[in-house]
């Protein structure tokens, strides 16, 4: 009896997970389009790369030929940390890295919609005594350690993942880098502690790059090894262990070469940009991760982070671009580190020139010197009256610009004459004459300062409302358009009876 109760509580799991709508979404017709074109099955493996850097999430799939060739990239749209590996639980930092992803690491029931687990720490980061867990690639666009995508990308990546389990394959690689391995970016990031390790994981980008083929990998003596096999003398494969001494193996003669070739010329390429002398990537600035620049130029007070900017187009321009799938409300973009950016050196001051006024553009007014303060302070006996009787505070008084500052007003405005003593003493008189409104006369009297008026700081944008919207049971595809409805609201999903939990709910 207890064995029937336990074999009926797992039949239970088994057809809730096989019922899962959002787990069973299909792939989009534009990607079953482009396997057709680039000669690829429905089922054939998949391999992931992703890239902090440029925060972009890249598929690749087996071709027909053997090879792997890049399906779709997607835009990430929250990544965490710094550039570098994750070290310990609770440093918010992304891994990087190679992992392998099979069926029990994919979550059809996740918090954030759909979601895998990265498979963190593998055997590399356990010999460093590295520490860390949950570390996943999912939706809702929020990470604290993750890789964070929109619910209709994780949607569309998890049923490619889904589809390559269907045809045999028992994990999928996840490759993750700070950036794509060229020789611009290891010139900009040469001072960073993490080359070391970045060297050592672009061996296997640059496995992959010559042979586009996935690499075998194995961790021996506390590091990567990549298309290691045995020798041609041994009777059986070579056994790796993280912490302990690398065993005798080889690498194909083949892959050496190619990857020796694209190294030579790598690092040629590199020491050209050093000696010309390449500037080096400012380092950690305290800002917390990185999005890519279609999200960033959504968001009001957007933000790419550590991520790379857009390159000969800015966030407004992309702002009128079709995003790729839901921005939550909830959406927290990078912040810059304004400790950082208020102990930075002030930029050096021009001379003043005396020019003519319709040669300059208005500009807002610089910050107030300290001999400005000073005079403000002191000021005149007339001065002195005013701020007395509620004419204004020193502060006010330090904002208006000395009589040079009228040079870097616009040409359409008028020049406008400093208030003189006369006319503040007759302001403050007539505010005690009864059946006079005293403000209005103060405020009549008292012209307004042409740079003040420029340098009024813009009203803060009003949030977009429509980013916050109640998120559906089924996301609909980003490659067929977000705006477009994948189900009939109260139509019951249509489930394969091949379904991925049928299928592998033994795993878990």
């Amino acid at each position: 009896m207890t064995a029937s109760v336990m074999l009926a509580g797992c039949d239970t799991d088994q057809v809730s997970l096989a019922t899962n709508a959002k787990a069973n979404q299909p792939v989009p017709p534009k990607l079953l389009a482009a396997m057709v074109e680039k000669d690829m099955d429905l089922q054939s493996p998949i391999l992931v790369r992703l890239f902090k850097q440029e925060a972009e999430l890249e598929v690749w799939k087996q071709a027909r030929n053997g090879q792997f060739a890049l399906l779709k990239t997607y835009p990430i749209c929250r990544w965490s940390g710094d550039l570098g590996p994750k070290v310990r639980e609770g440093d918010r930092q992304a891994p990087e890295g190679f992992y392998s992803i099979n069926p029990s690491q994919m979550n059809p029931q996740s918090a954030y919609y759909l979601s895998f687990n990265t498979g963190y720490p593998n055997a590399f980061d356990k010999a460093l005594g590295r520490t860390g867990s949950q570390l996943m690639v999912h939706g809702d666009c929020s990470s604290r350690g993750c890789y964070a995508m929109t619910d209709e990308q994780i949607a569309e990546i998890y049923s490619l993942g889904r589809e390559s389990f269907f045809g045999g394959q028992k994990a999928f690689q996840l490759q993750a880098y700070p950036f794509r391995m060229t020789p611009v970016n290891m010139a900009k990031h040469r001072n960073n502690p993490n080359m070391p390790f970045w060297k050592m994981i672009k061996e296997g980008y640059d496995h992959f790059e010559v042979t586009r083929q996935e690499p075998k990998v194995d961790f021996c003596e506390k590091k990567y090894v990549f298309d290691a096999t045995r020798p041609p003398d041994a009777k059986r494969d070579p056994v790796f262990d993280a912490s302990a001494k690398c065993p005798a193996y080889v690498i194909p003669e083949d892959v050496v070469a190619a990857v020796r070739g694209k190294q030579a010329r790598d690092e040629a390429e590199y020491a050209k940009l050093v000696a010309k002398g390449t500037p080096v990537a400012r380092m950690n600035t305290g800002i917390d991760g990185g999005m890519n620049k279609i999200f960033a130029a959504k968001i009001p007070e957007g933000s790419t982070g550590l991520s790379e900017g857009a390159e000969g187009t800015t966030l407004q321009m992309l702002a009128m671009a079709k995003a790729p799938g839901t921005i939550p409300g909830h959406v927290n973009p990078p912040k810059p580190n304004l400790d950082a950016v208020a102990s930075a050196p002030a930029p050096q001051e021009e001379p003043v020139v005396a020019v003519p006024a319709a040669s300059r553009v208005a500009s807002a007014q610089p910050a107030e010197k300290p001999q400005e303060k000073s005079q403000a302070k002191s000021g005149g006996f007339f001065s002195n009256i005013g701020r007395k009787m509620g004419m204004g505070s020193s502060e006010t008084t330090a904002a208006t610009p000395p009589p040079q500052a009228t040079a870097s007003v616009a040409p359409a405005a008028a020049p406008v004459t400093p208030p003189t003593a006369a006319s503040r003493l007759k302001a403050a008189v007539t505010r005690f004459v009864p059946g006079h409104d005293k403000t209005k006369e103060a405020a009549k009297d008292a012209p307004k300062p042409a740079a003040t008026v420029a340098a009024k700081p813009a009203e803060p944008a009003k949030p977009d409302t429509r980013l916050a919207q109640t998120r559906p049971t089924l996301k609909p595809s980003v490659s067929d358009g977000a705006g477009e409805a994948t189900q009939i609201m109260g139509a019951a999903p249509v489930v394969s009876s091949n379904s991925f939990e049928s299928r592998f709910g033994a795993v878990k």
